[in-house]
């Protein structure tokens, strides 16, 4: 422990004497280094953020300021943030420039007569202060909103000269606003106007479309017609020619072109130069055109009978022909003159193409199932007695099937079985 211990005053000397001096000054010289090099990051950091609050200065704004100082206190507070930073350091012309909207202002606020503004000329630090935050609560009084008002730092410290540029506007601001009898700077302050429409001025709104549903303000259709010619400029419609009216535009269809005007009926030909319609021939009414379906060549005029009767292109009579053929059907329709189920009985029986009388007809066929359905005529399952029995195809009792197993397999009855069973032992 003791030998990390840093020797101090003489004993640090008589080390240094020790060891030949060699390391102190290694230790002082990574000391200055340190320091030095602290330095040079903090003076980096703070150049840097001087650029930055050097972007948000405005010369124009400072020059405003400069020009109302000189007039209302025929004081120079320089040109460019260093030298307005050091001018109004102490915070006393900032002071003395309220003092000065306080006499002038007869109506100001009732706050401002609880601030008493008295700065103090002495060059300590925290009297300076002093006179910086008394100016913050007198411009607070005089309307100054709080977030309009910079922080004492901005202004002692040199941090943000924007905002104490900003700060002494908004008081010329509020100075306007309440009439001060000098000159003033800043903006013009915003005052509330409140509009009072009557019933009858509300009332008008009623007939007028807004811009956003499509307003009813402008040029419109209003004087339209159909085919009349429409005119921005202000011309009485009186003017226009009234056999306009009787024509319709190419926008909407024109009825001065080929029409159907003078079309008589279906079939008729259709005349496109004024040809009067008497002229024709009548019997051209009868006509069916090619457009249409034509009636002038073949057809099936002349058909009679039913299904199956000959069609007959020339002129011939229909009382020539057999009346027996109107009991036949066509092939085309389906014909009933060939081989039909004509005389079936029921299923099974025997289909008879010619003429036999269905009581000749064997009727022990009746309760057979023919190979169509699924027949009853070979093996079945008939006499299956249950799962796993034998089947038999020819009629063998079962009990004559039991008595040769028994002898084969040499298995004799117990007593039990035989009166169960007696019927085995007969």
């Amino acid at each position: 422990m003791a030998e990390r211990m840093k020797p101090m005053g003489m004993d640090r000397a008589l080390s240094s004497k020790d060891s030949g001096g060699a390391t102190s000054i290694t230790d002082s010289t990574a000391r200055l280094k340190h320091t030095s090099m602290q330095r040079t990051l903090s003076r980096t950091g703070s150049l840097h953020q001087d650029k930055r609050m050097g972007a948000k200065y405005d010369p124009q704004a400072e020059a405003e300021v400069r020009h109302w100082f000189k007039q209302l206190l025929n004081e120079d507070i320089g040109e460019g943030s260093m030298t307005v930073e050091k001018n109004l350091k102490d915070g006393i012309l900032l002071i003395k420039l309220l003092q000065k909207l306080y006499e002038g202002t007869p109506n100001k606020p009732a706050a401002c007569d609880k601030i008493k503004l008295k700065f103090n000329t002495s060059q300590a630090p925290f009297k300076q202060m002093e006179n910086i935050e008394l100016f913050l609560k007198g411009a607070n009084a005089y309307g100054v909103p709080d977030n309009s008002l910079f922080q004492t730092v901005d202004l002692y410290e040199g941090r943000n000269m924007a905002m104490v540029i900003a700060t002494i506007l908004q008081v010329g601001t509020e100075a306007q606003r309440y009439n001060f009898n000098g000159p003033t700077c800043g903006s013009k302050p915003v005052e509330k106007h409140q509009v009072e429409f009557s019933y009858e001025q509300l009332k008008q709104s009623h007939g007028v479309i807004g811009l956003q549903s499509g307003t009813n303000k402008f040029a419109t259709q209003k004087g339209m017609r159909i085919g009349a010619v429409r005119h921005i400029a202000d011309i009485r419609a009186d003017d226009l020619s009234q056999d306009g009216q009787n024509h319709i535009g190419l926008q909407a269809g024109s009825n001065q072109f080929a029409s159907q005007k003078g079309m008589t009926g279906f079939g008729a030909v259709r005349h496109i130069s004024d040809i009067r319609a008497d002229q024709y021939d009548k019997e051209s009414n009868a006509h069916i055109s090619l457009q249409s379906g034509t009636n002038k060549f073949d057809s099936q005029k002349g058909m009679r009978g039913g299904f199956g009767a000959v069609r007959h292109i020339s002129d011939i009579r229909a009382d020539q022909y057999s009346d027996d053929s109107k009991s036949h059907i066509s092939l085309q329709s389906g014909t009933n003159q060939f081989a039909s189920q004509k005389g079936m009985t029921g299923f099974g029986a025997v289909r008879h193409i010619a003429d036999i009388r269905a009581d000749d007809l064997d009727r022990e066929a009746a309760a057979e199932v023919s190979l169509q359905y699924g027949t009853n005529r070979f093996d079945s399952q008939k006499g299956m007695t249950s799962f796993g029995a034998q089947r038999h195809v020819s009629d063998i009792k079962v009990n004559d099937l039991a008595e040769d197993m028994r002898r084969k397999m040499g298995y004799t009855p117990s007593v039990q079985d035989m009166q169960e069973y007696p019927e085995q032992d007969q």
